[in-house]
């Protein structure tokens, strides 16, 4: 059983940066990846990395977030950059059913979830 903690949520203005962390319980191989949902709105993926650290991206967030995982310390991050109020949201990070990415980042995809981290851009 799988289970993951995120962290680094935070109220930041306009350009600004933040990190999110997330601590996963256990070893996993797996792909895993980082989503989001604002209020009223779909859950949305944003990016996603295998353990070779091949990456995916949404269009919404290519240049500007990197998604890394360091397997040592079982550890998910994002680092996100020029953040806009668009991307304020809950942002989730989930563990993939496969070690292969998804072709598209669709929640349907992972198993496993944290329960979230409120990033807010204002």
């Amino acid at each position: 059983h799988v289970q993951l903690v995120e962290s680094g949520g935070d109220l930041v203005q306009p350009g600004g940066s933040l990190r999110l962390s997330c601590a996963v319980s256990g070893y996993s191989s797996y792909c895993m990846g980082w989503f989001r949902q604002a209020p009223g709105k779909e859950r949305e993926g944003i990016a996603a990395i295998d353990s070779y650290g091949s990456t995916s991206y949404a269009d919404s967030v290519k240049g500007r977030f990197t998604i890394s995982r360091d397997n040592a310390k079982n550890t998910l991050y994002l680092q996100m950059n020029s953040l806009k109020p668009e991307d304020t949201a809950m942002y989730y990070c989930a563990v993939a059913k496969s070690t292969a990415i998804p072709w598209l980042l669709r929640p349907s995809d992972y198993a496993y979830w944290g329960p979230g981290t409120q990033v807010t851009v204002s």
